[in-house]
């Protein structure tokens, strides 16, 4: 069997940037900072900024017990904007793709490095991890577009009461948590480029001796035998 260590550096370098992108992605899911508010009456938001994400909205304020207040936002929320609920679902399935991606690409990694005889699908393997990783970066873009493009549009949410927050902000802009989630989203799409690709090679590499085939014709004998360089000593 053929060495092939050499043909998977790209991928590799490519799987260490699909686990930092599907890193990222989770953290992106994570953040509050997906839409951040600007709101003129400070008597409760004495921080004057509310930060909306798509699991809950928070708000630091002096004028009540807790110096940071935030409240959950479901997806079974009626109130809840249907670009925030999408965002919920889909970075959801964007981390477990990131994550079947990844576990795809190491399989396929450890077939190249560790094994000899069991080859046969490295290529299938490469394809699959390659197009779940391109997968997945188009499902973290969707909810980032959509809530990009609703902040710029100037799209409201009406909170319930207990919220303290208006339904309308003095203005609003585009959080932090969009620009790392594109971040992410470019990570796993150069991942999937670097692993869809992989082209196994045909030929042995040269400086690599592969033992003469039965029956080849080559007459060398390949027994040990002594240099005659060594009985003049």
């Amino acid at each position: 069997m053929d060495f092939v260590a050499h043909t998977a550096h790209r991928q590799f370098l490519g799987l260490l940037a699909g686990c930092l992108a599907w890193i990222v992605t989770m953290a992106t899911a994570g953040m509050d900072e997906w839409r951040l508010w600007q709101v003129e009456d400070v008597s409760v938001v004495t921080s004057g900024v509310a930060w909306v994400g798509i699991w809950r909205a928070c708000f630091h304020s002096h004028a009540l017990p807790q110096a940071e207040r935030c409240q959950r936002m479901g997806v079974s929320e009626a109130f809840v904007p249907a670009e925030v609920k999408a965002a919920q679902v889909l970075m959801l399935l964007a981390a477990l793709g990131g994550l079947a991606a990844n576990v795809g690409g190491c399989l396929a990694l450890r077939r190249v490095y560790f094994s000899v005889e069991e080859r046969g699908n490295v290529r299938a393997l490469f394809l699959l991890a390659g197009s779940l990783f391109v997968l997945t970066a188009a499902v973290t873009s969707v909810p980032l577009l959509w809530n990009l493009t609703s902040v710029l549009n100037g799209a409201t949410i009406r909170f319930p009461p207990h919220f303290l927050l208006p339904a309308a902000p003095a203005s609003q802009r585009v959080g932090a948590a969009v620009g790392v989630g594109f971040f992410g989203a470019i990570l796993m799409l150069l991942s999937g480029t670097s692993f869809l690709c992989y082209r196994a090679p045909e030929d042995t590499p040269p400086g690599l001796w592969t033992p003469p085939a039965e029956g080849s014709g080559r007459a060398e004998n390949f027994e040990g035998r002594n240099n005659p360089s060594f009985h003049a000593l």
